[in-house]
């Protein structure tokens, strides 16, 4: 009989509920899979008597994660706690010195910690895999290191927050503001404890860094992710995107060029046809350019019992295979520190501004977008009722830089009612 591969579980959260409910309830499909039974033998959560709707009696007991992640009589350690430290940290970091298999969904770890912990996961010959970490369901990781390792990857362009995605397009569908769509998405349980997480882009930025060491070979690096959020897109900016036949979406985009490796994660417009500016509700989408395959694009449900809990199936079966690697796809000791480029390539952008309506006022506005090379590829003044002028600007492929210089510049003429808004146009 086939040696059975064993799994201590920390975690009993929404995804780890859903394990458990997979891994009871198809034992004879995943032993068909890897080719030997795949069994639970133990937990651990922060209250044994909780009622999660599943029946943990059958499994040992462990009170502290790190006690688990111990043990002598499991394979494979998964983390579901959640955290970039604490118990989460200390009890990954024990199960890989232990010589055991980890699985976790844990992105916050990893783009802090985790150059350290493949360090220490390759040291020990052990597998640390991350695949429900990153946009849920969609198996991205297992792209990267594996279906298209062949390929030298020149962009990752996606949307992996659903919780903005639902927002911004929610806006948009209902003409509803951003305050009236946060409550919304508070209420219905979208929002994280920590709001900004999701609505201030750190929760898809860390999904990004993750990637990005994956497509690139460079360490994990969080802070070189330009980071902007979502909490100043107005209902004005996604009703004007519409009109010039884009939409709104938190990107992310992480790139390398002659000046490093630029990695960002903030509103941009799409072009409404495109595959991301199609994307509704709070649907994950990454996009992927190598070399020599092309473009493809993943699509799926980025969070949530079902599809979180698949992806990390897809990883216990792996590692019940023999199917091992490098945690970041290249040994973490060849991994190189991003040369960090806060400068991307040109690119169209749209401005809104809200103008004092006065002579020669537009013609300021020109001139400051001159002054720094940029030149207007179309403009479009809406019609009004007071003094106060709203111009919507999309402009010729130009610079972060040089669209910020004059942008300052436009702001410090006194001509804005309103502080101008600018955001990048990714047609690609």
């Amino acid at each position: 009989m086939e040696v059975p591969i064993r799994i201590g579980l920390a975690g009993l959260g929404t995804v780890g509920t859903g394990l458990v409910k997979i891994l009871t309830g198809s034992p004879g499909r995943l032993a068909g899979r890897c080719g030997r039974p795949v069994c639970l033998v133990a937990v651990s959560a922060r209250s044994r008597l909780k009622d999660r709707g599943i029946d943990v009696g059958g499994f040992a007991w462990e009170d502290d994660p790190v006690a688990l992640a111990r043990r002598d009589d499991i394979d494979i350690f998964v983390e579901l706690i959640g955290g970039e430290d604490g118990p989460a940290r200390a009890s990954i970091h024990a199960a890989l010195a232990a010589g055991h298999h980890v699985v976790t969904a844990n992105k916050a770890l990893l783009a802090r910690h985790g150059q350290s912990l493949a360090e220490l996961a390759e040291s020990r010959g052990v597998s640390l895999c991350f695949e429900a970490a990153v946009a849920g369901g969609i198996p991205i990781i297992k792209v990267l290191k594996e279906s298209l390792a062949g390929n030298r990857i020149t962009r990752i362009a996606g949307v992996m927050n659903g919780t903005c995605n639902y927002i911004l397009t929610r806006m948009e569908s209902a003409g509803l503001s951003y305050d009236d769509v946060f409550r919304e998405a508070a209420a219905l349980g979208y929002l994280e404890a920590d709001p900004t997480l999701d609505v201030g882009g750190i929760d898809a930025a860390q999904k990004l860094s993750l990637l990005s060491s994956i497509a690139f070979g460079t360490r994990v690096s969080l802070d070189s992710v330009t980071l902007d959020g979502i909490e100043r897109v107005s209902i004005a900016d996604i009703e004007h995107a519409t009109e010039l036949g884009y939409r709104i979406k938190l990107l992310g985009v992480a790139a390398p060029s002659v000046n490093g490796l630029q990695q960002s994660m903030r509103p941009c417009l799409v072009p409404k046809d495109s595959p991301l500016g199609q994307l509704e509700g709070a649907t994950n989408m990454v996009v992927v350019t190598g070399d020599p395959v092309g473009q493809i694009v993943l699509r799926g449900a980025g969070a949530g019992e079902g599809p979180t809990a698949s992806a990390v199936v897809g990883d216990i079966l792996d590692i019940a295979r023999g199917v091992t690697g490098p945690v970041f796809g290249k040994p973490a000791d060849q991994l190189t520190e991003p040369r960090t480029s806060a400068e991307s390539g040109a690119a169209p952008f749209y401005l809104r501004l809200t103008l004092v309506d006065q002579p020669g006022v537009l013609a300021r506005v020109a001139s400051a977008l001159a002054d720094v090379g940029v030149s207007i590829d179309r403009m479009r003044q809406k019609s009004h009722h007071d003094d106060a002028a709203p111009v919507l600007i999309v402009t010729h492929p130009a610079t972060q830089a040089a669209i910020d210089s004059a942008v300052s510049s436009i702001a410090e003429t006194g001509v804005c009612t309103d502080p101008p808004v600018a955001l990048r146009i990714e047609t690609a």
